[in-house]
């Protein structure tokens, strides 16, 4: 358990990061940038992953959806902590996990228990709670709130990718960081420079600072989560609900006790729907 913890604090941590650095002025654009180049680089000195040559069709494509996909979402996720806060960012992120459920159940034709549709509809009704605000309170910040659906639809693509992937069997987990984390760099290299030069965004060598250290818990925690799994192997379950719940947790802790983010009873209400579905479908796979 103490890599799912370690893999908790870093996700988290991360949050914390790029909501620091708005407030600081400096761009998520050129720090996300730095963070792909990091985790590379920790990708090849720690692993030392071999590049794979004749990849299918089908592999390729996905490998170039995820190099697409994940700056882009890294962008949402800075967006909605900036717009929403990291309570709301958090669930959105954790709540995703609905998205590969469906395309399990309408696609692979996955067989659903009582225990796992019960945990689909409090998901809705979490989501909805947790995103809820009163009309007469809406500003400029609160017309961003679509940032948190594209946090939810993105993850959840990003993980319907990786598990497709896994299914292939042609890459190692760590094969597949060593090909997608240049690409995520580059794409991210060209979004920064735009902002650079288009929108007159201003370097500041700081920035560097920054970078390294959301590529740095970025790369850990991916990295403590696959550990989580292979020292965990014969109890998956536990270390997707520890994850999930530990992330909704963690992150509404510091949102709320520390960045002092407004969050009304019905959204403390969904804070707690989303960990009961988290607990209901984890439990369903248990069930199995």
């Amino acid at each position: 358990m103490v890599y799912v913890i370690l893999s908790i604090f870093c996700s988290v941590t991360v949050g914390i990061l790029l909501k620091l650095a708005k407030k600081m002025g400096y761009s998520f654009y050129q720090i996300i940038n730095i963070n792909y180049f990091v985790a590379w680089v920790m990708t090849i000195l720690l692993y030392e992953p071999k590049l794979k040559n004749g990849l299918s069709f089908s592999t390729t494509s996905i490998v170039l959806s995820l190099c697409l996909l994940l700056p882009i979402v890294f962008i949402f996720q800075a967006k909605a902590i900036t717009y929403s806060g990291i309570v709301k960012t958090d669930i959105a992120q954790r709540m995703s996990l609905f998205l590969p459920l469906f395309f399990s159940f309408f696609i692979l034709k996955e067989t659903f228990n009582n225990y796992k549709w019960i945990g689909v509809i409090l998901a809705f009704m979490a989501i909805f709670l947790s995103f809820y605000r009163k009309k007469n309170t809406e500003n400029e910040t609160n017309k961003k709130w679509y940032f948190l659906l594209l946090v939810l639809l993105g993850f959840g693509s990003i993980d319907i990718l990786f598990k497709q992937v896994a299914s292939l069997k042609e890459l190692q987990f760590t094969e597949i960081l060593f090909l997608v984390f240049p690409g995520a760099f580059l794409i991210s290299f060209f979004i920064s420079g735009y902002y650079l030069i288009k929108q007159k965004e201003t370097f500041n060598k700081q920035v560097i600072s920054w970078g390294i250290g959301v590529g740095l818990l970025n790369f850990g925690n991916i990295s403590l989560y696959i550990k989580a799994h292979q020292a965990l192997s014969t109890s998956p379950s536990t270390v997707f609900a520890s994850m999930n719940m530990g992330v909704i947790i963690l992150g509404s802790l510091v949102g709320i006790l520390i960045f002092k983010e407004k969050m009304n009873r019905w959204n403390y209400l969904g804070i707690v729907l989303s960990l009961l579905a988290i607990g209901l479908i984890t439990y369903s796979l248990v069930e199995k």
